[in-house]
């Protein structure tokens, strides 16, 4: 059966996370440590750290996975940003690994005024960086998928491939499988044989053994539409035969599986909870 869970928050609390993720019925949970959409933030305290963690053994949870902020980019041209961004996903990781916290998942970067090949180097010299500074922590950076909007880079599976080629410890990365920037980027999960050709085109450039999470989300936008907006599980372009094929890959039965779908409550019900009906039935 599919491990799957829900982005929380950790509003009240970083152990919130684990009884909202709990409440839902989750078997996993990805949270931010801090505020997405600022570089600062509060260091995490001793009792914060064990309160969580007591959480989290108590629940039970497979995994716990943190999203990293949306302001770091490793592919910048600019090297003040750019160490900026170093030194902010050093933070992120040492968030995480005090608070138990297995994986980081980050997006690739985006090139800017660069260029493609420029921008891939500055991201496998950024992970370098990083994993000279943080060889003690057990928390592993996660590489994501992206939709390949504007400069984005990480869309095209070539590129992930050259960014783990020129990592000097490519054992301390993983990958994040996003379903919606996936298919967004062009690569079409819908029938038995898209989704098998995506696939073995992924195992033969990355690796499937790399990827450690996986982001389940319907895609507003058709395939190859290289747009990031994300939908509820079968009511995007996507529909539900992707979600379908993907839970019953026995390949990935201990991978763990994320919704990153928008929040809301429909009919009285979380829509949250809504989603992961959705994806259990598919399972099943």
């Amino acid at each position: 059966m599919a491990i799957l869970g829900v982005h929380t928050s950790i509003a009240g609390g970083y152990h919130k996370a684990i009884e909202r993720a709990v409440r839902l019925g989750c078997e996993c949970v990805q949270l931010f440590t801090k505020n997405c959409n600022q570089w600062g933030a509060k260091p995490i305290t001793q009792e914060e750290a064990l309160r969580f963690r007591r959480a989290a053994d108590e629940s039970k949870l497979a995994y716990t996975v943190a999203h990293d902020s949306y302001l770091i980019n490793l592919a910048s041209p600019d090297n003040v940003l750019w160490k900026r961004s170093v030194d902010a996903l050093i933070g992120e990781l040492q968030r995480a690994d005090a608070l138990g916290i297995s994986a980081v998942v980050t997006h690739p970067g985006a090139y800017t005024t660069g260029s493609e090949e420029r921008g891939l180097r500055r991201i496998a010299r950024a992970l370098n960086e990083i994993h000279r500074r943080t060889g003690r922590l057990k928390t592993q950076c996660i590489l994501e998928t992206t939709a390949g909007q504007g400069t984005s880079l990480g869309w095209r599976f070539e590129q992930l491939a050259a960014i783990l080629e020129c990592v000097r410890q490519p054992d301390r990365i993983g990958f994040c499988f996003d379903t919606c920037h996936v298919f967004a980027a062009g690569y079409s999960l819908n029938s038995e044989r898209e989704y098998r050709v995506t696939m073995a085109e992924f195992d033969r450039l990355v690796g499937l053994s790399r990827i450690r999470v996986f982001h389940l989300n319907d895609s507003r936008r058709e395939c190859g539409s290289r747009v990031d907006r994300h939908s509820h599980i079968g009511r995007g372009e996507m529909g539900l035969a992707p979600f379908r094929h993907l839970l019953n890959d026995r390949r990935f039965r201990e991978i763990p599986m994320i919704l990153e779908t928008p929040k809301g409550v429909e009919g009285g019900q979380d829509l949250d909870a809504i989603n992961l009906r959705v994806l259990r039935e598919l399972a099943g």
